[in-house]
């Protein structure tokens, strides 16, 4: 059975909610809050984000703001 708690030693991860404002690309998605990238244990709960329609999405828990950041072909394609 995996273990349920994020072994934090093992990976280079970065300090939650430790910038106001972060972009994020769609290899990101899907977002949440924290990212998988930032440690855990003392934040806030993860929640997922819906930043695909509006390409900017706000935490509700830390107030962090996300903007994705498209490629010009991933805006066209959007767009249809």
């Amino acid at each position: 059975m995996p273990a349920m708690v994020q072994d934090d030693s093992k990976q280079n991860l970065i300090q939650p909610n430790a910038l106001h404002q972060y972009s994020v690309t769609p290899a990101d998605l899907p977002l949440s809050c924290p990212m998988p990238g930032m440690f855990l244990w003392n934040s806030h709960p993860r929640v997922y984000l819906a930043i695909e329609q509006a390409g900017w999405a706000k935490c509700g828990y830390c107030g962090a703001e996300y903007t994705l950041i498209r490629t010009p072909h991933e805006v066209i394609q959007a767009g249809q």
